[in-house]
Protein backbone atom coordinates (compact mmCIF):
# COMPACT_ATOMS: atom_id res chain seq x y z
CA UNK A 1 0.00 0.00 0.00
CA UNK A 2 1.32 3.40 -1.06
CA UNK A 3 0.04 6.80 0.25
CA UNK A 4 0.76 9.72 -1.22
CA UNK A 5 0.83 13.51 0.20
CA UNK A 6 1.12 16.37 -1.49
CA UNK A 7 2.32 20.02 -1.02
CA UNK A 8 3.88 23.00 -2.35
CA UNK A 9 0.37 24.70 -3.70
CA UNK A 10 -0.31 28.15 -3.60
CA UNK A 11 -1.20 31.45 -5.86
CA UNK A 12 1.43 33.04 -7.58
CA UNK A 13 1.68 35.27 -9.96
CA UNK A 14 1.73 34.68 -13.77
CA UNK A 15 5.32 33.99 -14.69
CA UNK A 16 6.18 32.79 -11.46
CA UNK A 17 6.90 29.40 -10.05
CA UNK A 18 5.94 27.11 -7.74
CA UNK A 19 7.50 23.15 -6.79
CA UNK A 20 5.72 21.03 -5.83
CA UNK A 21 6.22 17.75 -3.73
CA UNK A 22 4.89 14.20 -3.34
CA UNK A 23 5.62 12.55 -0.28
CA UNK A 24 5.08 8.81 -0.39
CA UNK A 25 4.71 6.07 2.73
CA UNK A 26 5.23 2.40 1.52
CA UNK A 27 8.43 0.01 1.54
CA UNK A 28 8.22 -0.17 -2.79
CA UNK A 29 8.02 3.55 -3.25
CA UNK A 30 11.36 3.28 -5.41
CA UNK A 31 9.88 0.59 -7.40
CA UNK A 32 7.06 2.54 -8.76
CA UNK A 33 6.50 4.97 -11.72
CA UNK A 34 5.65 8.76 -10.38
CA UNK A 35 3.85 11.21 -12.04
CA UNK A 36 1.45 14.53 -11.77
CA UNK A 37 -2.00 15.23 -13.49
CA UNK A 38 -3.90 18.02 -13.05
CA UNK A 39 -7.40 19.52 -13.42
CA UNK A 40 -9.07 22.38 -13.84
CA UNK A 41 -12.71 23.45 -13.10
CA UNK A 42 -14.75 21.85 -15.51
CA UNK A 43 -11.75 20.07 -17.29
CA UNK A 44 -11.13 16.82 -17.43
CA UNK A 45 -8.13 15.36 -15.90
CA UNK A 46 -4.42 16.33 -18.02
CA UNK A 47 -1.34 14.36 -17.70
CA UNK A 48 1.55 16.36 -16.83
CA UNK A 49 4.60 14.73 -16.09
CA UNK A 50 5.57 11.41 -15.63
CA UNK A 51 8.87 9.91 -13.78
CA UNK A 52 10.62 5.97 -14.23
CA UNK A 53 11.16 4.49 -10.58
CA UNK A 54 15.24 5.63 -11.48
CA UNK A 55 14.51 8.51 -12.29
CA UNK A 56 16.38 8.19 -15.14
CA UNK A 57 12.98 8.73 -17.57
CA UNK A 58 11.05 11.21 -17.92
CA UNK A 59 8.10 12.15 -19.87
CA UNK A 60 5.53 15.39 -20.26
CA UNK A 61 2.72 16.70 -21.30
CA UNK A 62 3.43 18.57 -24.67
CA UNK A 63 1.48 22.05 -23.16
CA UNK A 64 4.44 22.27 -20.31
CA UNK A 65 7.08 23.28 -22.99
CA UNK A 66 10.21 23.02 -21.13
CA UNK A 67 8.87 24.75 -17.99
CA UNK A 68 8.74 22.13 -15.93
CA UNK A 69 10.85 19.53 -14.43
CA UNK A 70 9.78 16.34 -12.17
CA UNK A 71 12.42 14.66 -10.39
CA UNK A 72 12.61 12.07 -7.65
CA UNK A 73 14.47 11.48 -4.38
CA UNK A 74 14.34 7.70 -3.34
CA UNK A 75 16.43 7.85 0.07
CA UNK A 76 13.66 10.68 1.10
CA UNK A 77 10.50 9.01 -1.08
CA UNK A 78 9.42 12.19 -2.10
CA UNK A 79 8.93 13.46 -5.87
CA UNK A 80 8.90 17.11 -7.03
CA UNK A 81 7.81 19.02 -9.72
CA UNK A 82 9.16 22.24 -10.37
CA UNK A 83 6.84 24.86 -12.29
CA UNK A 84 8.33 27.71 -14.04
CA UNK A 85 7.12 30.34 -16.30
CA UNK A 86 3.53 29.78 -14.92
CA UNK A 87 1.18 30.79 -16.49
CA UNK A 88 -3.16 31.36 -15.60
CA UNK A 89 -4.00 28.46 -17.07
CA UNK A 90 -1.87 26.20 -15.20
CA UNK A 91 -4.24 27.03 -12.41
CA UNK A 92 -5.96 24.03 -11.47
CA UNK A 93 -5.48 21.05 -8.68
CA UNK A 94 -2.88 19.26 -8.74
CA UNK A 95 -2.54 15.59 -8.36
CA UNK A 96 0.19 12.89 -7.29
CA UNK A 97 0.03 9.33 -9.00
CA UNK A 98 2.17 6.06 -8.27
CA UNK A 99 2.40 2.88 -10.37
CA UNK A 100 4.24 -0.33 -10.56
CA UNK A 101 3.27 0.46 -14.65
CA UNK A 102 6.14 1.99 -16.79
CA UNK A 103 5.62 5.79 -16.52
CA UNK A 104 4.55 6.01 -20.30
CA UNK A 105 1.51 4.49 -19.35
CA UNK A 106 0.38 7.35 -17.41
CA UNK A 107 -0.08 9.40 -21.21
CA UNK A 108 -2.71 6.67 -22.02
CA UNK A 109 -5.76 8.90 -21.94
CA UNK A 110 -7.69 5.66 -20.41
CA UNK A 111 -5.26 5.68 -17.42
CA UNK A 112 -6.77 4.99 -14.35
CA UNK A 113 -3.31 5.15 -11.66
CA UNK A 114 -2.86 2.74 -8.71
CA UNK A 115 -2.53 5.49 -5.98
CA UNK A 116 -3.59 8.96 -5.85
CA UNK A 117 -2.94 11.72 -3.21
CA UNK A 118 -5.58 14.25 -1.95
CA UNK A 119 -4.39 17.01 -4.60
CA UNK A 120 -2.60 20.18 -3.89
CA UNK A 121 -4.23 23.58 -5.38
CA UNK A 122 -2.00 25.66 -8.12
CA UNK A 123 -3.70 29.21 -8.97
CA UNK A 124 -1.56 31.66 -10.97
CA UNK A 125 -3.08 35.47 -11.20
CA UNK A 126 -2.33 37.47 -14.19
Amino acid sequence: QVQLVESGGGLVQAGGSLRLSCAASGPTFGRFAMGWFRQAPGKEREFVASISWSGAGTTYGAFVEDRFIISRDNTLNTIYLQMNSLKPEDTAVYYCTADPLPPESMTIPSYVGKYWGQGTQVTVSS
